[in-house]
């Protein structure tokens, strides 16, 4: 016989499975050093499955004659809800899109928590599963997939003049396995502590370019970073 006020072991342990799943998608995010990591996740997983639960056997006592409700209503409005926490993880910086992943991933964070609180705790398991082999199965996929040679890539950078950013411009590259082909500098504007160089940078390498571009343009004394030219060596 069900519990009018909704409040049991059931409940206890569609939370519990929630806490449990989403912590650990919260956690393969922290370990990457994403916005959104371990507590958010959690936080979201777990809101989800308690207005899940709630809506499952929170109204036992009003449901009856006249009365009736339909409990997937509120699945539907969590995913509404949730879809404005994603929007604020997403940010463009000079036409470079970020946070798209961990906007993607919260929302599957809160499906899964609304999976274990309507007591599909199969799938919500499966579901978790599943992210870890597209987290870390994926990318490696990807890069067999698109395995191809070194690319040549040019960016136009601009940056404060005496201020040693040349150093760790070429360092940075460096970090992220490109080797520098060709620096054409000049100095463009400004005077004393406002001048600034523009530079031409051909770098040749493995690594990611748009997270080159994106590391580059939020170093200190970076003003702007453009990538005019990548292309595939023949």
């Amino acid at each position: 016989m069900q519990d009018l006020s909704g409040q049991g072991w059931q409940q206890l342990l569609a939370l519990f499975i929630a806490l449990l799943l989403c912590s650990l998608i919260g956690l393969e995010r922290q370990l990457r050093q994403k916005s959104a990591g371990l507590r958010t996740h959690t936080l979201v997983g777990l809101g989800a499955a308690l207005f899940m639960v709630i809506s499952k056997f929170g109204f036992g006592d009003v449901v009856g004659g006249a009365v009736t409700l339909d409990p997937s209503r509120v699945a539907a409005q969590i995913v509404s809800g949730v879809g404005f926490i994603g929007a604020g993880l997403i940010f463009v910086r000079q036409d470079i899109v970020r946070g798209l992943t961990t906007a993607a991933t919260i929302w599957l964070a809160a499906a899964v928590g609304t999976a274990a609180g309507a007591g599909l705790w199969l799938l919500a398991t499966a579901v978790t599963a599943a992210h870890f082999l597209v987290a870390y199965c994926y990318p490696w996929l990807v890069r067999r997939i698109t395995d191809s040679p070194p690319a040549t890539l040019v960016l136009d950078i601009r940056y404060a003049d005496g201020r040693g950013v040349l150093r760790t411009i070429m360092a940075e590259a460096t970090e992220r396995r490109f080797a520098v082909q060709r620096v054409d500098t000049r100095r463009t504007g400004g005077t004393g502590a406002d001048a600034f160089v523009d530079m031409e940078l051909g770098l040749r390498g493995e690594g990611d370019p748009i997270a080159l571009a994106v590391a580059l343009s939020e170093t200190d004394g970076v003003l702007s970073v453009v990538q005019s030219d990548t292309r595939e060596d023949a």
